[in-house]
């Protein structure tokens, strides 16, 4: 019987303890979010929205690297919440476009303040040089991969 290789301690890979970090800020964005009854992925439609002119659901697909059918169930829930409409182009009257209510427009700075409260609690630990490096590297190995979507839920 041949020997058996070596096996790597699950520890030993950078990608578990990514995995784990990320796991872990994903889920206390999360949970802030849900106190507004808002989940991550509805905050991201909403702030790709955000202080922009209403625009067509595939543009918005494009701009953040989801299908035209996530969009779509998206903006259906944030329809129903009174956050998000939908209505005729006005250059084009068969074409949709989607835009911020007000009441959507008013929420979406208390989300980023969340975002911003949840990034302090992870990385407020690091010193600035740490974070930049940390923010650098990850942007590099995004656009090494070609990663453009906004993460799933």
């Amino acid at each position: 019987m041949p020997p058996t290789p070596p096996v790597s301690d699950l520890t030993a890979h950078i990608g578990f303890w990514m995995r784990m970090v990320s796991n872990h800020v994903s889920h206390a964005f999360a949970a802030k979010l849900a106190d507004r009854r808002v989940t991550v992925a509805e905050w991201a439609l909403m702030r790709a929205l955000y202080g922009k002119e209403p625009m067509p659901p595939s543009r918005l697909a494009d701009a953040m690297g989801m299908s035209r059918g996530a969009i779509t169930k998206l903006a259906d829930r944030l329809i129903a919440k009174s956050l998000i409409m939908r209505e005729a182009s006005t250059a084009d009257g068969r074409a949709q476009t989607l835009a911020l209510t007000a009441r959507g427009s008013a929420l979406v700075p208390d989300l980023a303040a969340l975002a911003d409260l949840n990034d302090a609690e992870f990385f407020g630990c690091l010193t600035p040089d740490e974070r930049e490096t940390l923010g650098r590297l990850l942007k590099s190995l995004a656009q090494r991969g070609n990663m453009t979507a906004t993460p799933p839920e």
